[in-house]
């Protein structure tokens, strides 16, 4: 039984009958180097892992030692409970302090929500920067507002203020600070409990699962979303959100039949439903079949870059236009699989297509992708589609 990554390479290799020049040649990577992690004289990254396990059908096994491997090298950043939520009361504050309330009726509040509707709108099509103050002037108002009202109209606010809060995190989330996002995240789940509502409660659940994906931590990913789908009794769609993204984090650690599993859960037909059930706009993406997305983002992270590609090329035509952060998202994942797939004229002409997205919502999470598919491309600098879009690939990058 191999006792190091090297070592698994080594003998998946053997058993695929194939030399280490051959597999270098097959993967992109020098021979010298694949030496050197077969000798566990450096350790593997996660796109070499992901290569290697599907040229050697290797069902996943390196995908899981490579995964081993980097949780144990990283440092656990364990933020307590109590603390996130007593700093996210601190943040909200008290709104309209120092004057008198005013009491609102039905119209109000659905004036309200609209003008937070505006405000998703807008964080569809542009930087996080640009809506993330306005919206947590809003959410203090709103919630304040609440305190001061009657019922039922005080719950009509409580639920807008959660489904705010939520939002606020998630953007949080977008421009690259995990802290504010595990903060409101929390406190939405609060605050929609004050108001009798478990639903973003348990999708709190969800949200920080998606936060443990983005780190590259399965483990954390599953056992969250696991969570939610236990907690309390989740709505059909959040029952839906949850087991697509325990799904994610079985394709992270490279564990095929799990994540089937999981994707049969997320893809009954009532969890892809946008209908508001709730009072408050709903809850996850709204992109048209966001689970066949969720399908072609995990194909990559199961060493089947050529499948993944192709899944997100046919779904990416049915996401609009004005959603340019959902465009953003899965379009560099699609260039990223074209990269991994060794299709580097497809990759480069694809994100040729998806770039100016990516500039416009400047997302953080986006760019991690961007990233990865920035060190594909960069071993194929000498290919004349790469040393043309390379450029505009590090200007977007590196923007601030």
């Amino acid at each position: 039984m191999a006792e190091s990554f090297g070592e698994l390479l080594r003998e998946c290799r053997a058993a695929a009958g194939i030399s280490m020049g051959d597999l270098a040649k097959r993967v992109n990577y020098s021979k010298s180097y694949i030496s050197k992690i077969e000798n566990d004289l450096k350790p593997p990254n996660s796109t070499l892992a992901r290569i290697c396990d599907g040229v050697l059908d290797a069902g996943g096994a390196l995908i899981e030692v490579a995964n081993e491997m980097r949780a144990r090298a990283q440092s656990e950043n364990t933020l307590d409970r109590r603390q996130m939520l007593a700093g996210a009361g601190a943040v909200l504050g008290i709104a309209l302090a120092g004057g008198p309330r005013p009491i609102l009726d039905e119209r109000a509040v659905a004036g309200l929500r609209a003008s937070f509707e505006q405000l998703r709108t807008l964080g569809m099509q542009t930087s996080p920067a640009v809506i993330l103050q306005p919206l947590v002037t809003q959410t203090h108002t709103v919630h304040a507002l609440a305190r001061g009202n009657p019922e039922p109209v005080r719950s009509r606010l409580l639920l807008l203020a959660a489904r705010m809060a939520e939002y606020t995190g998630w953007l949080s989330q977008e421009a690259g600070n995990e802290h504010d996002a595990l903060s409101w995240t929390r406190h939405a789940a609060e605050v929609a409990r004050t108001a009798g509502d478990r639903e973003i409660a348990t999708y709190a659940y969800v949200r920080e699962a998606g936060l443990a994906l983005y780190r590259q931590d399965p483990m954390a990913t599953i056992d969250l979303a696991r969570q939610a789908q236990r907690l309390g009794r989740p709505g059909t769609r959040t029952f839906g959100l949850a087991a697509r993204r325990e799904a994610q984090g079985h394709a992270l650690a490279g564990d095929r039949t799990a994540f089937e599993r999981a994707m049969d859960l997320a893809a009954e037909p009532p969890n892809t439903s946008t209908v508001d059930e709730g009072g408050y706009p709903v809850l996850g993406s709204t992109a048209p079949d966001p689970v066949a997305l969720a399908r072609g983002w995990s194909l990559a992270d199961l060493g089947r870059p050529g499948e993944a590609a192709t899944l997100l090329g046919g779904e990416l035509a049915r996401v609009p236009l004005a959603n340019r952060r959902t465009r953003a998202r899965f379009g560099v994942r699609r260039s990223l699989a074209h990269a991994l797939d060794g299709e580097i004229d497809e990759s480069c002409r694809t994100l040729a297509e998806t770039i100016e997205d990516v500039a416009h919502v400047d997302s953080s999470t986006v760019r991690a992708d961007l990233r990865e598919l920035s060190r594909c491309l960069s071993r194929w600098r000498g290919h004349h589609t790469v040393r043309e879009m390379y450029p505009e690939l590090s200007r977007v990058l590196h923007r601030r």
